[in-house]
């Protein structure tokens, strides 16, 4: 008996939470292509071999996870990578195709998946971090901040703008100096009303998040308390 159900080809015709979940997290760390022969293969390539095993079964692929090895203090890359024309073919009338890093845009996702869409997307290129600042003054301040990375500015652009229309009023896009990235960056009270989008009341029993990025805000929440 096959350890898993044969795979999914219309996982991304139909829109799920989960399906919405991989696709943001595709558009962050995922990538097409096509070999000599014609074959074409969607693969997601990351270091939380966790979370790609999870990925691999909501898909419900029976492929390997491959593992590399990564050099001297860096850890170990797992890629799942399946072929499929069909899924390939779907995911460029979404908006993603080949060479995407620069040319990325935000898919059409319907307002009901968004939060998933975003947490996905946050997963693979986001990253949020808690500290204290002005520690020269007398009093300290605890702050909490979030940033979504991409090489496309597009990308970013649009994401603002749905992420002003849910109530994120503020955030800002900037490019750091001598870099090919972009960051859309939100303040502390603004990172707050994004975990509630992206956590509370929308991820389903079995949804998608990766723990040690979700325990970040929790942390600082129990800390204000």
């Amino acid at each position: 008996m096959p350890m898993y159900r044969k795979i999914n080809k219309n996982f991304f015709k139909k829109w799920t939470h989960n399906m919405a979940y991989v696709l943001g997290f595709f558009s962050a760390d995922g990538y097409i292509t096509v070999n000599k022969r014609g074959g074409q293969f969607w693969c997601i390539q990351i270091t939380d071999k966790k979370l790609l095993e999870s990925i691999k079964n909501v898909v419900g692929s029976g492929h390997k996870i491959s593992k590399r090895e990564g050099k001297a203090n860096e850890k170990s890359l797992y890629r799942l990578q399946i072929g499929s024309i069909e899924m390939c073919n779907d995911l460029r009338a979404l908006g993603i195709f080949e060479k995407k890093t620069k040319n990325i845009v935000i898919p059409n996702v319907p307002e009901k998946y968004l939060a998933d869409f975003v947490r996905g997307y946050f997963d693979g290129d986001g990253n949020v971090w808690s500290g204290y600042v002005h520690r020269e003054r007398k009093v300290t301040t605890h702050v909490i901040f979030v940033a979504f990375t991409s090489c496309s500015h597009k990308f970013l652009k649009q994401l603002h703008t749905k992420l002003n229309a849910v109530g994120l009023i503020g955030g800002s896009i900037y490019k750091p100096k001598d870099k090919d990235f972009c960051r859309l960056q939100f303040s502390t009270s603004n990172t707050l009303k994004l975990y509630d989008f992206m956590y509370n009341g929308y991820v389903q029993e079995d949804g998608l998040f990766l723990k040690r990025k979700k325990s970040i805000f929790e942390k600082y929440i129990r800390l204000r308390l």
